[in-house]
């Protein structure tokens, strides 16, 4: 991929490669539907993809994979598939993803080019930014919101922040199953 190419990908440009964390922490409702917190480390890579083309929609972006395992642990507790995107037009960053046990998710925010700190968010029942759940999870473990917030501290580390906002039949009010981690570039 060219530097031209590269520019292209707005805030997104300094996120292309391999990084990976083990100061991560997931706070996720235990089988009894208290709270677990899991200590995990996580591998994430980026690879750019060729521009895409909505009419006069030009969206520059990464193909990205994410796995999560529990510290100590051989087999991963979570993974996740999808895309980030940037529209340098409407100014808007997205992250478009889904994961294993049944969910997708569309989320996005504001960003200018060089912004250092991006945010995202999707809500059960948007047509724009929103989520969508296999029928068990929607009627067991609905996600109503889902927030990101990921913090660029130079061009070799990043943090994110995500709160996946939980409504459980059982419980009163919302479960916020959170998951935070500090990366590194490994290439």
């Amino acid at each position: 991929m060219t530097d031209e190419e590269i520019k292209n990908l707005g805030p997104l440009a300094s996120l292309v490669g391999t990084w990976e964390g083990d100061s991560g922490i997931d706070t996720a409702p235990a089988k009894d539907l208290g709270v677990m917190e899991t200590p995990y480390r996580e591998r994430l890579v980026f690879d750019p993809l060729s521009p895409v083309e909505n009419h006069q929609q030009k969206l520059f972006g990464l193909r990205y994979q994410t796995t999560v395992w529990p510290i100590g642990a051989e087999d991963p507790f979570h993974e996740e598939l999808g895309y980030w995107l940037w529209d340098p037009k409407a100014l808007q960053v997205m992250k478009c993803f889904m994961v294993p046990r049944g969910v997708t998710v569309i989320a996005g925010g504001s960003a200018s080019p060089d912004s250092t700190i991006l945010e995202m968010k999707a809500t059960l029942g948007s047509q724009t930014f929103g989520i969508c759940s296999n029928p068990f999870l929607d009627e067991n473990f609905q996600t109503e919101i889902y927030t990101l917030k990921i913090t660029k501290y130079d061009d070799n580390s990043f943090s994110y922040e995500e709160d996946t906002q939980l409504k459980i039949p059982s419980l009163s009010g919302i479960f916020h199953h959170t998951d935070k981690n500090t990366l590194n570039r490994v290439n």
